[in-house]
């Protein structure tokens, strides 16, 4: 059967790197989306690839940006593409032309601002297009419920938590199964301010810094407790930082959401999760993103430092020293000198997608299956969807915001 066809909605900086002016600044100047998908492509795993934005007349700059940076590198890894629309035209809504010109069993990815997320997954699944979708999924639960409901008949969504993937989160996974009983985690994870300039299309408008960032290690917390629930959320946000750097009034800097968590076989067991996330910590830190987290349990704990691996790059062009992380994006060329990251947790979680789509495509799977097998699938993100919506209430509202289950599905009140 012949592989999966892929839409790559969204053109900003993780799908190709591209960020407007120039290749982004961040860890990712060549993007993961884009890049992943053509050595997928080259692979075999990945059929026809498109790619849609709002504003045809990036594609110039974006095609000589990829043909610079991706073909000229890796050994002429071809980067053709579909494009919509047209180089001349905007369009907000040009995701619909292109998916229709898709066929049932192909596939898209959603890398856009979080408010568009919805309208666009619902379009897809409606045509029984397969969905990857960035975190956070959706950024409330009724929206998450609904493209549930719409894809139940053997589409396939999935949220691309690619921190479940990273050797160390995932071995931790692991290991805490055998560590007792949940009693507290703690999460921190920050990007530069200069994010801020990246984001300032929407940060602070249609979305916060929790969303962004603490939908990472929430997923990461409630794959460490299969068994455990969410049930309140008080929220508390700082200001100042990003409005100086010319965000809208009110847009938070840093959010922490306290979370109080039960065990759904013992009501009495009751344990605590606190997530910080960040968008304005300094710029010369010498990483992209610190990221860790402490976890500890009745038997034992768990403490991982996904910041500083061991392994920094001093560099005199780049003003100083730099702890890097090729466990995520590997992009160093391989011996034949074409792309080498194909373990790097970044692709792995393309690649997950991918296969299950053929799979799926080819009759040898169902939805299900992925659902059991503990992927972040769309039926087993939403934990993660409801603390997120809870901490924004939580905020909005000034006030902590329970979680509940009624009749099957979990609601804020």
């Amino acid at each position: 059967m012949a592989p999966v066809n892929v839409l790559m909605v969204g053109t900003g900086e993780y799908t190709t790197g591209w960020v407007g002016s120039g290749a982004s600044g961040s860890d990712k100047k060549v993007g993961v989306v884009g890049l992943t998908l053509f050595d997928l492509r080259r692979r075999g795993k990945v059929g026809d690839l498109s790619m849609v934005g709002t504003n045809g007349t990036k594609f110039p700059a974006i095609r000589q940006h990829l043909e610079k940076n991706i073909k000229n590198v890796y050994n002429g890894l071809n980067v053709e593409f579909t494009s919509y629309p047209d180089d001349a035209t905007k369009d907000p809504e040009a995701y619909k032309e292109a998916i229709d010109k898709l066929s049932p069993g192909d596939a898209i990815t959603i890398f856009t601002p979080d408010t568009t997320h919805f309208d666009i997954a619902l379009y897809a699944i409606r045509r029984k297009i397969h969905v990857l979708i960035t975190k956070p999924a959706t950024k409330t639960l009724d929206h998450h419920y609904q493209l549930l409901s719409a894809a139940e008949h053997n589409v396939f969504v999935y949220i691309e938590h690619h921190k479940r993937y990273d050797p160390a989160y995932s071995d931790a996974a692991a290991k805490a199964r055998n560590l007792g009983d949940f009693n507290y985690f703690y999460s921190y994870m920050s990007q530069p301010k200069s994010q801020l300039d990246t984001f300032k299309s929407w940060a602070g408008k249609d979305s916060d810094i929790s969303y962004y960032l603490n939908s990472h290690h929430i997923d990461i917390n409630a794959t460490l407790v299969p068994g455990w629930v969410p049930t309140s959320v008080t929220a508390s946000g700082s200001r100042g930082t990003a409005t100086d750097l010319g965000c809208v009034d009110g847009t938070e800097d840093t959010i922490t959401l306290l979370t109080d968590w039960t065990k759904t076989s013992d009501r009495s067991r009751v344990a605590t999760g606190v997530y910080t996330a960040s968008w304005t910590a300094p710029q010369s830190a010498g990483v992209h993103s610190n990221q860790y987290f402490h976890y500890l349990a009745s038997a034992g704990e768990i403490r991982a430092n996904q910041a500083k691996r061991g392994y920094d790059v001093t560099d005199d062009s780049l003003g100083g020293i730099g702890w890097v992380n090729p466990f995520y994006m590997r992009y160093a060329p391989d011996e034949d000198g074409n792309f080498g990251g194909q373990t790097g947790y970044g692709y792995v979680s393309f690649e997950k997608f991918v296969d299950a789509c053929n799979r799926i495509n080819a009759g040898e799977a169902e939805v299900a299956d992925f659902d059991k097998r503990g992927l972040p699938t769309l039926r087993n993100t939403v934990v993660t969807t409801a603390i997120l919506e809870a901490g924004r209430r939580s905020l909005d509202e000034k006030r902590t915001v329970e979680i509940r289950e009624e009749g099957g599905r979990l609601v804020l009140v």
